[in-house]
């Protein structure tokens, strides 16, 4: 127990954090104390920004570059960037990426020369969180410059916000890192 505590607060090493516990007190009496904890795993913006973030992991996994090449922004819209080891012969001074956000879903876009701004040359459409498999095809399709490839048109496959609803569509994978 603290030192000068009432016997509230039991820091026995091992006993789980969080589950209820008869704790004698000084006195000797009994009185039942709990841990206080949070349960982050039910805060929907904690939830899903682990989860968008485990996603698009795999999805910079999938096309072969790592998490140091993503940046996530959780906030409404969600929004995330994936800077690409690639150029397409078409625009030779301007490095590719992939783009997504909640609205429009994976696009390809080129950087301009100051790297400041992207500009947009396809949209994947159909889905808003497609399989990372999917999102590979797409890219290898831009890159050999299928004219089939996506849509110029952004799509508009949800209205941005309501992070639960979309959390519910975001797929389970393995965490990815910091960003």
């Amino acid at each position: 127990m603290l030192p000068g505590s009432p016997g509230l607060i039991d820091t026995t090493p091992g006993y789980p954090i969080g589950r209820p516990r008869r704790i004698p007190r000084r006195d000797g009496e009994s009185e039942a104390a709990l841990s206080i904890l949070i349960d982050f795993g039910r805060d929907t913006e904690f939830s899903f920004e682990r989860r968008l973030r485990g996603y698009v992991g795999a999805v910079a996994r999938a096309v072969g570059v790592g998490w140091e090449s993503c940046t996530l922004d959780a906030g409404t819209p969600a929004a995330a960037y994936i800077a690409l080891d690639w150029r397409l012969s078409r625009f030779p001074g301007h490095d590719l990426a992939l783009v997504w956000d909640e609205v429009h879903g994976w696009a390809a876009a080129i950087e301009d020369a100051t790297g400041e701004a992207a500009t947009v040359l396809a949209y994947l459409g159909g889905e808003v969180l497609p399989d990372p498999r999917a999102v590979v095809r797409f890219l290898a399709a831009v890159r050999a410059g299928d004219p089939d490839a996506g849509t110029l048109e952004a799509p508009v496959l949800r209205e941005a916000g309501d992070h639960e609803r979309l959390l519910a569509m975001v797929p389970e994978g393995r965490p990815a890192g910091r960003g």
